[in-house]
């Protein structure tokens, strides 16, 4: 597919306005990567000696020879720049107030492009990974650069607050992947594996502060991914500057393990039912991240202990679900009938139908019912992913794999246009739009001017009539 687009481009780059190279030097930078990339292979460790620091009297001289190469994809950039800026404007039209929420990696391919340009303040050699926790027994080794605590202050932190100019340029909120990781890394050793990794510190007054200032520079909101194992000082950070925390469904618990009901969740946050490295929703309820764990031997413990307790988390959340009227109760269970004839009249004798205890929900109506628990929060955001609507069972990524596992190249079960005509899709849409309305929008069916939801019409309640 690159190969295809990228020989159309070619064909119209001598038709394009030249890039201002000297405006940028970081651009500039960019682009003379990827020019000796496709020289000498993606991965800058590799290269000859010479070509391995960007300021390089070698370097230069390539720049030189590569000039329409390096013209070409500066030029590459541009476009993506005029089309994010595009995106954010047709966003902001369409009634979306923030516009495009960026996402902030926790780290970089140490042998790509950043790697190279800010070698002097990665620290060589480690990984970034996360510690063993209930999804991820084995730990986490991500296979990611890790800034140097030391180089950054050292430097002013100057690469650090240049990437976030960057990605808030055309953003109206920067999400930080794995936000702990301004107060702390997890570093894995060259050599050894995840659970033998360390916890190295960083400044968190500083990275904290950067962040803020940069956001409160380009007038965006900033959500802090704080799941996993993470110190009461990063909730408390987080609060202390007014940015977003996140809460997602599977965390939501009390200390007994019982689901939280989505009143209790906190305002200043991002809710989502999982996220990319977590189950989808159908796969939670089908028990399918068991499953893939187990064959990609992932699991701690016997897969007959992990399968009984994703049963047992399953019916808490239904039992969650049902006692916030998000759920209906189980399908009434019909009793036998007796009838009888005396003369030309028939009677019939029945108790009322009865709920069926046992009965097991439709899988569809838990996922719109989880939707429901989103909307009924207070959480100032709330997000929703095309993999649990459309009912794929397959995470977009599972962390502690590589090539074992398809990660982020699992496909949407559907094609855009089926996505439009699809009923669960606007089913959802639908609650979500009438739990949160746009300014002057007209009050939805079942909700009065000033917003109150009418009870017998909340999501998966039955109705009853009059």
């Amino acid at each position: 597919m690159w190969s295809a687009k990228r020989h159309a481009l070619e064909l119209l780059h001598p038709y394009a306005r030249p890039v201002d190279l000297a405006a940028d030097p970081a651009l500039t930078s960019f682009a003379t990567w990827c020019a000796l990339a496709e020289r000498h292979g993606n991965d800058w460790r590799a290269w000859p000696a010479q070509l391995r620091h960007p300021d390089a009297p070698a370097v230069a001289e390539q720049r030189r020879q590569l000039a329409d190469r390096v013209a070409f994809h500066a030029w590459l950039q541009q476009l993506c720049d005029e089309q994010l800026d595009a995106v954010t404007t047709a966003a902001r039209a369409a009634g979306m107030p923030l516009g495009v929420v960026h996402d902030l990696a926790v780290g970089i391919d140490p042998g790509g492009a950043d790697g190279w340009q800010l070698a002097d303040v990665l620290a060589q050699g480690v990984r970034v990974g996360a510690p063993p926790d209930d999804f991820n027994q084995l730990g986490q080794d991500w296979g990611l650069a890790a800034w140097r605590p030391d180089r950054l202050a050292a430097t002013g932190y100057a690469a650090y607050r240049d990437m976030l100019r960057r990605a808030l340029r055309h953003a109206g909120g920067l999400r930080v992947d794995h936000v702990a990781g301004l107060w702390r890394l997890w570093w894995v050793p060259p050599g050894g594996g995840a659970a033998e990794g360390t916890y190295v510190r960083y400044d968190a007054e500083a990275m904290l502060g950067i962040l803020a200032l940069e956001a409160h520079r380009a007038g965006a909101v900033v959500v802090g991914e704080d799941l996993g194992t993470v110190q009461p000082a990063v909730t408390r950070g987080l609060r202390g500057r007014n940015m977003l925390g996140s809460t997602v469904l599977w965390f939501a618990r009390d200390d007994n393990g019982d689901f939280v009901p989505p009143a209790r969740w906190p305002r200043n946050a991002l809710a989502t039912i999982s996220t990319h490295d977590l189950p989808t929703a159908p796969g939670f309820l089908t028990g399918e991240h068991v499953r893939v764990r187990d064959e990609l031997k992932l699991l701690g413990t016997d897969v007959a202990v992990e399968q009984a307790r994703a049963a047992a988390d399953r019916d808490r959340l239904l039992t969650m679900l049902r006692a916030e009227n998000l759920l209906p109760e189980p399908t009434p269970q019909l009793p036998a009938v007796t009838v009888a004839s005396v003369g030309a009249e028939q009677r019939t004798d029945a108790d009322p139908a009865l709920p069926d205890a046992n009965a097991t929900p439709d899988d569809g109506e838990v996922v719109v019912a989880m939707h429901a628990a989103l909307a009924a929060s207070p959480t100032r955001l709330i997000g929703v992913s095309l993999y649990d609507v459309l009912g794929e069972v397959r995470q977009p990524n599972m962390p502690g794999t590589v090539d074992e596992y398809p990660n982020w190249r699992l496909p949407l079960p559907a094609s855009v246009a089926q996505i439009r005509e699809d009923p669960r899709v606007r089913r959802i849409a639908d609650l979500l739009s009438d739990a949160r309305p746009r300014p002057g929008d007209p009050p939805p069916p079942g909700r009065d001017a000033v917003g109150q939801v009418n009870q017998s019409k909340r999501a998966g309640s039955p109705r009853k009539s009059a």
